[in-house]
């Protein structure tokens, strides 16, 4: 292990983690002991699992706030490659349960929750060796969409098109600010969009999640149940709640309440005032992950930060628009409030990362997005530099864009 970094650690980003980590221990709680009670003798089983998942990604984040995030460039094809294959026994009978969870003890480990940050290391690491042939499209974009396919197979296969989808979304994110050309990649992501509607349309369980999204109320007691529930829950809580403890929707009405839907069960419990106090929350995350990505002290730093924010942000308000009837049901989790011991123990590793990232953060003309941005084509010559020609006569044919790290 390394220790480094000048700087103290982000304050802000370790408070506004503690304070989201506790409200989903609350609510995991709230949300789950009836259930826990009636059919396992334990109205507090689901909360020790949960408690026992905080605490080995608390010690995590801990590890990783310390440890130089550069070391991950040396580890990122190997934490690839052990992600990958303990993704792959997912699918081999007698390993894992549910078709998504490998059986460890009293623990049940996601494997494609792992692949998510390995992949996040993995693509940053990429680009960085690759710099200026990233705007090639053979090996820029196609090795990086190789990995994909792979990775978002066995997501697919386990059957987790949500996570398959997380995947994509991340490294498009990545490679369009490591340097892609943005026609290869709005290239590659129309190509792409038949085959996901295909994956929808001849899986019956996904095709009927869509069509109740598009008409809930229609189909509100069988495909849309769960939806109809959901908002409410959103609706009964009012502006100020039911009160701590006191939602109805978690006693068997609303599926999922401790995991996926957990946002309705705290706008029930804590109404507007409480569904607002968790928008802050979040808000406020992103924020303080903003000021460290922008004074990331390289495009390593600056990349791997950019993803991990990128992902949390956009885990959350698919999460919380599938609560409220904006998205299709996904199946995804809320970062460090809903049920789900791996999905934390990653959530909790990016923040010690960041912080990392933070604690060697500096500014300058290397810091952040100082040092990125993005050019359609040539800059133009200054009058006079070329002698009658136009300007237009040395700009790239089809206005590639270009992306510099100064």
């Amino acid at each position: 292990m390394t220790i480094s970094g000048r700087n103290p650690l982000d304050s802000g980003l370790v408070l506004v983690t503690i304070a989201l980590l506790l409200l989903g221990l609350v609510f995991v709680y709230s949300s789950s002991y009836y259930l826990c009670a009636r059919y396992f003798d334990d109205s507090l089983l689901l909360l020790k699992k949960q408690l026992l998942a905080a605490l080995i990604g608390l010690g995590l984040m801990s590890f990783l706030a310390y440890f130089d995030y550069h070391r991950l460039q040396q580890l990122a094809n190997l934490a690839l490659i052990a992600s990958f294959g303990l993704t792959m026994l997912t699918l081999m009978p007698g390993l894992s349960t549910g078709g998504r969870w490998l059986l460890l003890g009293p623990l049940q480990l996601q494997p494609t929750e792992l692949l998510k940050l390995a992949l996040l290391v993995y693509v940053a690491s990429s680009i960085v060796r690759r710099g200026e042939r990233m705007v090639s499209f053979s090996e820029g974009v196609l090795p990086h969409l190789v990995i994909l396919g792979a990775a978002g197979g066995l997501a697919v296969a386990q059957p987790d098109l949500g996570m398959a989808l997380i995947y994509g979304a991340i490294i498009f994110f990545l490679l369009f600010i490591g340097r892609a050309q943005v026609r290869h990649l709005l290239t590659c992501i129309l190509a792409g969009l038949p085959m996901i509607y295909l994956l929808i349309r001849i899986t019956p369980y996904r095709w009927s999640r869509l069509v109740a999204f598009l008409n809930p109320l229609k189909y509100g007691q069988d495909k849309g149940y769960q939806l109809v529930q959901s908002l409410t829950a959103i609706g009964s809580g009012g502006l100020f709640g039911r009160g701590l403890g006191l939602g109805r929707e978690k006693l068997l009405y609303l599926p999922s309440a401790h995991n996926d839907f957990i946002a309705a069960t705290i706008a029930e419990e804590l109404g507007l005032l409480g569904a607002l106090l968790l928008l802050l929350l979040f808000g406020f995350l992103v924020y303080r992950g903003f000021l460290i990505v922008r004074r990331a002290p390289d495009q390593f730093g600056f990349l791997l930060g950019a993803g991990f924010l990128f992902t949390l942000g956009l885990q959350t308000a698919l999460n919380l628009g599938v609560a409220a009837g904006i998205f299709p049901v996904t199946g995804l989790t809320l970062p460090f409030i809903s049920y789900g011991g791996s999905s934390l123990i990653v959530s909790l590793a990016m923040v010690g990362i960041l912080l990392n990232i933070s604690k060697q953060g500096k500014e300058g003309d290397f810091a952040g997005l100082s040092g990125w941005r993005r050019e359609w084509g040539a800059p133009l010559p200054r009058s006079g530099d070329l002698g009658g020609l136009s300007p237009w006569a040395l700009r790239p044919r089809g206005g590639a864009p270009r992306v510099y790290w100064r």
